[in-house]
């Protein structure tokens, strides 16, 4: 199997709203931000798969070798050799990458946020710097532009974070801010044992507000001059704000399940913004 092979399994694998986003790209900038996107994964992955944190620790420690080689001109991992050739040409920095698997690192050593300035630190690391890469493969040419993609990533973070709060707390993990959780009155035991109530659906419509006051600003942020290059983006907009609203349609039942768009409703929404440049 091909390195470009492997990348392109590894996107379409995950079912990610973002690979359907990808679909409309020229081939150059697709096959850069699939290979960026299976980067991410790759070390995503990582913290949520292997159990043992020793040994996740030790993976990440991999990962952040492989990055130097890589850039060094060494790469040994099938991801890199796909992405290195798209790093000069779309300004992916060293950087960038390590600051994705800094904040997987993360995962493995906090699992509560104080407060909502905390965890967005941590947002800023596993999606503000994604966004703003994906920003640079989609074809940025304002500098503008990089504050509209770190707004937006953390628009779907959070957008993520309400929709796995279930899964998430299984694993011992609750990003929904400590101080919050305590203003709305809900224990991190009722999260884990799926307990719903009115105080937990307060606290989760101030998550789902906070989102969507998040995805206004991005939008906002956008230079008219880079509307048409970041219309991947805006697509990802269109597919996480619906599955926003999906989440918030269902009184927000995400303790025992995971709310999800089909894939055909997905590529739909991708192409409406694509064709009529709408959500």
């Amino acid at each position: 199997m091909s390195p470009q092979d492997y990348v392109q399994q590894k996107a379409a694998a995950s079912g990610s709203s973002f690979y359907y986003a990808f679909l409309f790209l020229p081939p150059e900038r697709r096959a850069a931000i699939t290979a960026f996107y299976a980067f991410c994964r790759e070390v995503d992955d990582v913290v949520d798969e292997i159990t043992d944190p020793s040994v996740a620790a030790a993976k990440l420690g991999w990962w952040q070798k492989e990055v130097q080689q890589a850039y060094a001109g060494q790469p040994t991992h099938p991801v890199m050799h796909a992405l290195m050739p798209h790093t000069q040409p779309f300004g992916i920095e060293s950087r960038h990458l390590m600051a994705v698997i800094e904040g997987c690192q993360m995962d493995l050593n906090q699992t509560r946020y104080l407060d909502f300035a905390g965890l967005a630190k941590y947002c800023h690391l596993v999606a503000g710097v994604v966004g703003e890469v994906a920003a640079r493969i989609f074809g940025q040419t304002d500098e503008a532009t990089t504050a509209y993609a770190h707004k937006l990533g953390l628009a779907f973070q959070m957008t993520n974070i309400i929709r796995d709060v279930g899964e998430d707390a299984m694993r011992g993990r609750i990003y929904l801010p400590l101080d919050e959780q305590q203003r709305f009155g809900v224990k991190a035991n009722e999260l884990i044992q799926r307990t719903y109530s009115d105080r937990f659906t307060a606290l989760m419509k101030f998550q789902a507000d906070r989102a969507h006051a998040l995805y206004d600003e991005a939008l906002a942020l956008l230079p008219a001059s880079d509307r048409r290059a970041q219309k991947p983006g805006l697509m990802m907009a269109s597919i996480y704000r619906t599955l926003l609203r999906e989440i918030e349609a269902s009184g927000f039942q995400v303790l025992h399940q995971r709310i999800a768009l089909t894939p055909l409703r997905k590529l739909w929404l991708a192409w409406k913004m694509q064709a009529l440049g709408r959500f």
